[in-house]
């Protein structure tokens, strides 16, 4: 069981604050890699963090749990939090998301694939060709670090 299963137990679906990440991993080409859901939403890889956990670490972890890919050095780009990142899920259980953004140009390893469980697909995309139905935030999210990107090489 994890932490976020622990504290359930204890508060059950009173509202809770998450810390998690979100990384904007950007290859050598300009590209930008997102994971496909199994909601069919793309988004980029992320998740929470554990106890004891960084938060640096727990994006590494999360980018190759989800896509197979070992990532290196991580840039802050942002942190997003507020009322308007409160979430209420199905099963009832309510927090409130705090989520440390990164961007990463640097790919040290491993072989793009899709862990079959919380991500169904992973690919790289051109910023110019993004798949549909994005949240507009992680457009404006890609947007900047592909700017950020451009004015660093």
């Amino acid at each position: 069981m994890g932490y976020i299963e622990e504290l359930r137990a204890l508060v059950g679906n009173k509202p809770l604050i998450l810390v998690g990440t979100a990384i904007g991993v950007i290859n050598n080409d300009g590209e930008i890699l997102l994971q496909k859901r199994g909601d069919g939403r793309f988004g980029v890889p992320g998740g929470f963090l554990e106890l004891g956990e960084s938060a640096e670490e727990a994006g590494r972890r999360e980018v190759l749990e989800e896509t197979g890919i070992e990532i290196g050095e991580l840039e802050l780009v942002t942190v997003i939090s507020g009322k308007e990142h409160f979430v209420k899920l199905p099963n009832g259980d309510e927090f409130y998301s705090v989520t440390i953004v990164y961007s990463c140009r640097d790919i040290i390893g491993g072989d793009l694939k899709a862990d079959g469980t919380e991500t169904v697909e992973a690919k790289f995309f051109k910023p110019s060709e993004l798949p549909d139905g994005l949240n507009p935030l992680l457009k404006q999210l890609i947007s900047s670090l592909s700017i950020s990107y451009k004015k660093s090489n």
